[in-house]
């Protein structure tokens, strides 16, 4: 609080400088004596203190302190202190780190001259013995807690930490580059000469089975290095593309750094290859390479297709274009591969997505380097340049054509079933990119195979070998996997594709599935995402010929899966233990939204199902309505999923299926309409703005269709006349909003005023006078005014230019009436 006074609060900047020299000399005096930086909580919140420090106050009026090189000196001393002591201190010295990163990013900003004569190779000597101080400790570190044989927490282990400590890194490891880089690379050939020569005794065994001081030995080489490849992986991701900081020699440092990473890449990846698994490094270690892989990925990836390799993932053009005029940018990029010496960008890039695919085969059971694995290898694909490259690579290739779980265990654990379906998302998007069947010599039918003849099998089970639990891990996996395909189709030929080899073979074990396992979660979940995934018309992507039926071939499906689900889930009772959500709502909440994705997607006309005696729309409808109301309305709001899925169903049956709605019983009516009025205050806007869409609805319909010889109008006017008060209390709610609100709610409470004045004028009559009633005879002449020049121009029509001047008029009205109006 002491260093995030605001400006403002001074009279002038003297005043401001004065207050800035009292906290550096009390900051000083406690450096000085060490005053209560022996407890706990008194130490922490004092690296606060100093994290914010430069936060709030300029480089500029720092050095114009009085002390300032003894306050430096003093701080660099705490610093290298507090590191040195690291096991007390692991929470507190990313703000250390942070403060030295905000001093070195402000150098560039502050004359020499000014201030402190001097300042600027002071804090170049602090900053690189902060520096080498941490790097000697955490090196240090590894040995401490193997030896404490438990009783010290691993800072690796930390995260959080772990990653705020990396984020301060490069900024301040990048000001005195050079002599940083010499340090790092003069710890790591060392380590790296002993790796090898441990890994060499080791050969094909374990480190485990290894003799007990082998092992201890490795363990505590594997940790160091984790530790430098972290350090050189914060570091290059830190390289700055700005045109101040390139082309003054720096990736010629992040070569000769990365250079080591990769080699030590290399050999673990030769150990595991060559033992089949069996050797592997500490997994700590692959997580600290993965790091690594991810920022060498945002740093250089991006301009693979502009390099000069001449591989065969360039075209001639921009070869051409290359070789006559260089841009900075490139030579910057050319140099670093060149002084790396490993090869040009695509033996790198082979090297990265090889150690991938051994991850994926070799660690099945590692959740946090599958997980990672994947994310490196999605961002890689997503890349424009990076993804024609690795269309090139044999790895690729491999994965592309050996996507089962023979070839890749993990696919076959449990707990990475979510893993499956960003596995085949980012194949299918390789595969089906502009020249990926020709690149990866597959095409779509093959892919799909081994998931076909896992389909086919499943599909010639009878019910009681279907229900069986050998059936479980197939039906979960192939959901999965169809759903990450599903993901990457994104136009209207593949989509095709899946759905010509889905139907109609395929599409009768859904709903039988549904059937089956609708008590079983994990199957549930899977084979509803995919449902959902299936009918969600992204892109317009669900797009079949005029003379197709398979829109509504699509929709029966759909709907045979969701009344399956829905009656079997009705027919059970909620569970009085356990996580109600899980074993309930969200397979339920899931369905709906599937619902949801089929009624608006517009591929199917609706009309058809009535005008030929089919149950498939009305059956979905009920079913879905029964599911929705079943649930208590206050654990429908606890659940935000549920409740977007909840109300998005009722706002849809109101737009598009106004006349079922209608036919419902009146009590069935109410209870809809009670949800909607909940869901209206709801403090989520968008939940708030599809209540608001279901009144507009309602509320249209009725002033449009009123006096008509409607059976729809008939059911409503009975439904209102056994509520009659059904308009004026969504006015009067409406109104409030509006007024007195939250201000996220506004626009979507706008929305259907219009139509409920025009629909009821008795209902905003009442509300008229009732807040009248309300305000004192001074007020009520000005809200009078107010609600004179709300209704003046405004049209009895639901036309949209009407709707928008009325918008207009009603927010000229908020901001008036807020003004006087007392509650």
């Amino acid at each position: 609080l002491i260093c995030s006074v605001r400006r403002s609060l001074f009279p002038s900047d003297k005043e401001r400088e004065a207050f800035l020299g009292r906290v550096m000399t009390g900051i000083r005096e406690l450096l000085k004596n060490q005053t209560g930086l022996q407890h706990q909580d008194n130490y922490h919140q004092f690296c606060r203190l100093l994290g914010r420090l430069k936060a709030n106050y300029q480089l500029s009026e720092l050095v114009k302190t009085e002390g300032y090189l003894e306050w430096l000196e003093l701080a660099a001393s705490f610093t290298t202190q507090s590191i040195r002591n690291w096991q007390y201190s692991t929470n507190s010295i990313h703000y250390l780190l942070a403060l030295w990163g905000r001093l070195v990013a402000a150098v560039p900003y502050v004359r020499p001259e000014t201030g402190a004569k001097g300042h600027v190779q002071a804090l170049e000597n602090h900053v690189l013995r902060v520096v080498e101080c941490y790097i000697e400790s955490m090196l240090g570190s590894v040995e401490t807690v193997l030896r404490s044989e438990g009783a010290l927490e691993d800072p690796l282990e930390d995260d959080g930490s772990l990653m705020e400590q990396l984020d301060r890194l490069p900024t301040i490891c990048r000001f005195q580059y050079s002599s940083v880089a010499t340090i790092l690379v003069g710890k790591f050939d060392p380590l790296l000469e002993k790796y090898r020569e441990i890994m060499s005794h080791l050969v094909n065994s374990s480190t485990e089975s290894a003799p007990p001081n082998v092992a201890q030995q490795a363990a505590i080489l594997e940790g160091q290095l984790t530790w430098l490849t972290y350090m050189v992986g914060s570091i290059v991701g830190g390289h700055s593309w700005s045109s101040s900081r390139i082309g003054n020699g720096e990736e010629t440092l992040d070569a000769s750094l990365s250079k080591r990473v990769l080699q030590l890449a290399q050999g673990m990846d030769y150990r595991l290859t060559s033992s089949n698994g069996v050797g592997k490094a500490d997994s700590k270690l692959e997580v600290a390479m993965l790091y690594y892989f991810q920022n060498f990925r945002r740093v250089y990836m991006f301009m693979w297709e502009q390099s000069s390799s001449g591989s065969s993932s360039i075209s001639t053009m921009g070869s051409m274009k290359l070789e006559s005029v260089p841009s900075t940018k490139q030579k910057v990029y050319q140099n670093m591969f060149e002084h790396m010496g490993l090869g040009d960008h695509t033996v790198v890039a082979n090297l990265i997505v090889t150690k991938i695919g051994k991850n994926l085969k070799f660690w099945p059971d590692e959740h946090d380097i599958v997980a990672k694995t994947l994310n490196l290898l999605t961002d890689m694909a997503g890349g424009y340049s990076s993804s024609k490259l690795l269309l090139t690579l044999d790895t690729v290739k491999y994965l592309a054509s050996h996507h089962t779980h023979d070839e890749f265990p993990f696919l076959n654990v449990p707990s990475n079933a979510r893993h499956r379906t960003t596995f085949h998302a980012i194949l299918v998007r390789l595969l089906l990119s502009p020249g990926g069947e020709e690149k990866l010599g597959l095409t779509f039918d093959k892919f799909m195979k081994p998931i076909v003849e896992t389909m086919s099998q499943l599909g010639a089970l009878d019910s009681s070998q279907l229900r069986s639990e050998a059936a479980r891990m197939p039906l979960i996996g192939v959901f999965r996997d169809l759903r990450g395909i599903c993901m990457s189709l994104h136009n209207r030929r593949t989509f095709g594709m899946l759905f010509d080899i889905i139907e109609p073979q395929h599409l009768p074990l859904l709903p039988k599935v549904a059937d089956l396992w609708y008590d079983q979660p994990d199957v549930m979940i899977s084979l509803l995402r995919f449902m959902h995934e299936f009918c969600h018309n992204k892109a317009n992507r669900v797009n079949f010929d005029q003379s197709s039926p398979n829109g509504i071939l699509l929709f029966r499906a759909t709907s045979d899966v969701v009344c399956a689900f829905g009656r079997r889930t009705l027919a059970t009772a909620t569970p009085a233990t356990g996580d109600i959500y899980k074993m309930k709502y969200k397979g339920m909440s899931i369905a709906l939204a599937v619902l949801n994705s089929a009624l608006g997607g517009n591929y199917v006309c609706f009309g058809v199902f009535a005008l030929y005696n089919d149950p498939a729309l009305d059956s979905a409808l009920d079913i879905s309505l029964k599911m929705a109301l079943s649930i208590p309305l206050d654990h429908v709001i606890a659940y935000p999923k549920l409740s977007k899925s909840v109300f998005g169903f009722m706002e849809i049956i109101f737009r598009n299926h106004i006349k079922t709605t209608m036919a419902l019983d009146t009590s069935i009516f109410m209870q809809l309409m009670n949800a909607v009025h909940e869901g209206l205050q709801s403090s989520d806007a968008q939940i708030s703005s599809m209540c608001a869409n279901s009144i507009d609805h309602l509320a249209t319909f009725y002033y449009e269709n009123s006096g008509k010889d409607k059976p729809e109008v008939h059911n409503l006017n009975k439904h209102l006349s056994a509520q009659p008060n059904l308009f004026s209390s969504l006015t009067a709610t409406l109104f409030n909003l509006l007024l007195f609100g939250a201000p996220q709610n506004h626009w979507a409470v706008m929305r259907p005023m219009l139509s409920l004045m025009l629909a009821s004028e008795s209902s905003f009559t009442a509300y008229k006078d009732h807040l009248m009633r309300t305000q004192d005879s001074a007020n009520q002449g000005k809200l009078n005014e107010a609600f004179n020049k709300l209704l003046a121009d405004v049209n009895r029509s639901l036309e949209s230019a009407n709707r928008d001047r009325f918008t207009q008029k009603l927010t000229a009205f908020r901001v008036s009436t807020r003004g006087f109006l007392t509650l």
